[in-house]
């Protein structure tokens, strides 16, 4: 059994069968999603539905599911232009917010499932969570896909807003927890910005582990191991 962390698919779903195949990931093993699933690529719901039908699948909210949640909550009955007229002016803000991030693309795939699906996808999504933990060979890793905005070490990790574990971005040159068996596992902020090389690979260093590397702008889609500490990965493709 292994366990395994990706974040940040972004619709990207030939990359993400393809990763998964190269890890032969199996129904004895764990997979943590650190959110950002949707938007941006080409296929986001085709993603979703794949990770719905998974027993072994842990989904943790990113930002863009946040702004999905709150327009699609509106929208499940019916997608149409006369729906998204009626909305109210605060939707409408919602609305423009997700589109202006990409989110054109899961409202368009959405629009085309079945009433049921577009309830059981809202579902999944409402279902997830903000955080995780896992623990392996007394280290903890802290699994959210932003970070941990206004961070105090004597904080408990459920006192922080929702607002504080989806947008904030680490400051990555700081040991967020001293003494080297508690990490930080973070998506969001693709690692090209983080690692002073400027690659598109995970990031380790300072009880940080960032996995955002970039996929859908043409970096890659990795798989981080929490057995091995090793990361895997596929190319992704750069879109226009």
């Amino acid at each position: 059994m292994s366990t395994y962390i990706i974040s940040d698919i972004h619709g990207c779903y030939d990359q993400y069968r393809e990763l998964l195949s190269k890890i032969n990931f199996g129904p004895e093993d764990e997979l943590y999603v650190l959110g950002d699933v949707v938007d941006r690529g080409p296929e986001p719901i085709k993603v979703l539905l794949d990770l719905m039908e998974r027993d072994n699948v842990t989904m943790i909210l990113g930002n863009h599911e946040a702004m999905a949640i709150a327009v699609l909550g509106e929208l499940v009955k019916e997608v149409s232009d006369e729906n998204i007229e009626n909305l109210s002016q605060d939707i409408m803000a919602d609305l423009n917010l997700w589109l202006r991030n990409g989110g054109e693309v899961t409202m368009e795939k959405f629009q085309k499932l079945s009433h049921g699906q577009r309830a059981d996808v809202l579902s999944f999504l409402e279902d997830a969570s903000y955080y995780e933990t896992i623990e392996h060979d007394d280290k903890l890793y802290v699994l959210v896909h932003g970070g941990l905005a206004g961070f105090d070490v004597s904080k408990e990790l459920d006192e922080y807003e929702p607002v504080d574990l989806l947008w904030e971005r680490p400051d990555y040159d700081m040991e967020y927890f001293p003494g080297g068996r508690v990490f930080l596992v973070t998506g969001h902020t693709p690692t090209a910005y983080i690692r002073y090389d400027h690659k598109p690979f995970v990031f380790q260093e300072n009880g940080h582990i960032a996995i955002d590397c970039g996929c859908v702008f043409g970096g890659n889609l990795a798989a981080y191991c929490i057995e091995t500490g090793e990361a895997t990965y596929v190319e992704g493709k750069k879109r226009g």
